[in-house]
């Protein structure tokens, strides 16, 4: 395997400040990029009603986020918070249920009442609302 050397950090230094001049007149565009924000937070209450309105069993939820179910108890317990890499998965759930079902290679639902909320500190969170139920028609 072949390693470069490094420049001096006097050298690095000054292409640098050349290229923020250049920029600051016009003469270079510099590449932005946009980093996605967190995934939104939920809590142990949120997240067994979020599994409940979907009407999964643990073992089935925890399966479809490619979790064991202890993992899944022990979020819906409190004892342990899921990952960033769960969290988006489950907003991905909560946002559009059909794809995460359709790649897990389980029946699409679709889900009523859940949203992610944005609060006062500036993050989000999942929040499921409680969903009316129409009173049977009486003939």
């Amino acid at each position: 395997m072949k390693t470069t050397a490094r420049r001096p950090l006097f050298e690095r230094l000054r292409q640098g400040l050349e290229e923020g001049i250049s920029h600051a007149r016009g003469e270079l565009t510099l590449r932005t990029v946009k980093v996605p924000e967190e995934p939104p937070e939920i809590d142990a209450k949120t997240l067994a009603a979020l599994r409940d309105r979907a009407a999964m069993s643990q073992a089935v939820f925890a399966r479809m986020l490619n979790v064991s179910t202890r993992t899944l108890q022990s979020w819906e317990q409190g004892l342990r918070q899921p990952s960033d890499a769960s969290r988006r998965l489950i907003q991905i759930f909560s946002s559009d249920p059909a794809v995460l079902c359709r790649s897990a290679g389980l029946p699409e639902i679709q889900l009523d009442g859940v949203e992610i909320e944005e609060r006062p500190t500036g993050r989000r969170r999942i929040v499921v609302k409680a969903v009316r139920q129409q009173k049977p028609q009486v003939s």
